[in-house]
């Protein structure tokens, strides 16, 4: 097809070609930007935490009042926890993995460091911790019982030993050489060891880019707290029996407390992402709108230029033009205005994206996301031209004959 007769009339409607060229990029823009925060939000809901997350379950346990001898107290529902035919065995701590609450660290490795290193996110555990949690221990030890003690919210003593996720300790030594090597802590301005690596420990937050996500640490204390966290493991395929056994055993200790909020971690997991995939919605939804009124601005422009082309269109087809040409004219026009559209509308994602990103901590935008959108966008402009190109094939030469 000569593109001669294609070109002269879009420069005799610049108008109706320059709508759907803005209107096509600006679509391609946000489809892109929002194809790409759908594609990382869902992403990252499917991070690993590094638990054993299909057989563990937290208990929120809040004492009423002011109990005397709390730490015996806690001890006694742990040991009744660990009794239990279903269940492993099981810890209580300040906070876990997709709670989306908890405690930080600035970490360095001089004491004179003007700046922290990096910031990691801190879990108290004893000895039970790292069987409780499953976490995978690929260089050094687990807690002695020696190096734990009591610990509450205030202020404790500094911790005698440390175990790291392997990113963190890759972010503090990128030789690899963690392992026995002493960090300083920002709550204790103190040194302690790092005598075991996990390879994988998952902060609390969510909210987290993927770079930092598993720099996370484990601090040798037993939480002794008026509100704290039991963290159960149970044994493969009986999760459901020691939630239940679980929830009826403690309150046979003791009554004196509040246990509403027992939850498996698939559940933490799905509350942990509400927002996420909450915004992939709306995010899906406004870019199906925005399609649905680029399509229907396609077919708007398409049909009055068809209405205003009507004697020559009919002139060509009583010269011999087939219907199939006339089809393939308005599709190549439209594409042609659509492929303009489409570079205009990826160099506008570049720039939008690379704003976010700067101001957001978002991710680059990746050439797959692009053409996906680049792709979605001229087909959605070859399917809406459709209708009123075959209008325009059905016209009949006698058209042209009554205009003369």
């Amino acid at each position: 097809m000569e593109l001669h007769p294609i070109l002269s009339a879009m420069r005799r409607n610049k108008v109706g070609a320059i709508v759907i060229v803005v209107q096509t990029a600006i679509t391609l823009a946000i489809l892109c930007n929002s194809l790409f925060l759908i594609q990382q939000r869902l992403r990252s809901s499917e991070r690993p935490t590094g638990l054993q997350e299909q057989d563990i379950f937290t208990m929120a346990n809040q004492w009423v009042g002011n109990p005397p001898d709390l730490a015996a107290k806690v001890q006694a529902d742990l040991a009744a926890l660990r009794a239990l035919p279903e269940v492993v065995d099981a810890f209580a701590s300040q906070s876990y993995p997709l709670s989306n609450g908890g405690w930080g660290e600035g970490v360095s490795l001089e004491a004179a460091d003007a700046h922290w290193v990096t910031n990691s996110a801190l879990y108290f555990a004893d000895e039970h911790g790292l069987p409780t949690l499953g976490l995978k221990l690929i260089a050094g030890r687990n807690f002695d019982p020696a190096e734990i003690v009591e610990r509450n919210d205030m202020e404790g003593k500094p911790p005698a030993a440390i175990i790291v996720s392997q990113a963190l300790a890759t972010k503090l030594f990128p030789n690899g050489d963690a392992l026995g090597k002493s960090i300083y802590l920002s709550s204790s301005k103190s040194k302690a060891p790092i005598v075991g690596i996990v390879e994988r420990l998952q902060q609390p937050w969510v909210l987290v880019s993927n770079n930092r996500v598993e720099y996370a640490m484990l601090q040798p204390y037993r939480f002794v707290e008026q509100y704290s966290h039991y963290i159960v493991r149970a044994k493969p395929g009986q999760l459901e029996a020691a939630m239940r056994h679980a929830e009826k055993q403690l309150p046979a200790i003791n009554r004196g407390r509040v246990n509403d909020k027992t939850r498996t971690m698939a559940e933490s997991r799905q509350r942990a992402y509400r927002d996420d995939r909450g915004l992939a919605i709306i995010l899906g939804v406004v870019s199906a709108v925005l399609l649905m009124v680029t399509a229907f601005g396609i077919i708007g422009v398409t049909t009055f230029w068809v209405s205003q082309r009507r004697k020559q269109i009919g002139i060509r087809r009583a010269m011999g033009a087939s219907r199939t040409a006339i089809l393939r004219y308005f599709q190549t026009e439209n594409l042609m205005i659509a492929t303009a559209g489409a570079v205009l509308g990826v160099l506008l994602a570049l720039t939008l994206n690379f704003l976010m990103a700067g101001k957001f901590e978002m991710a680059r935008l990746d050439i797959g996301s692009t053409l996906v959108a680049a792709v979605i966008v001229l087909l959605l402009g070859q399917i809406a031209v459709l209708w009123p190109a075959l209008r325009a094939a059905s016209i009949s030469p006698v058209v042209a004959i009554r205009n003369t």
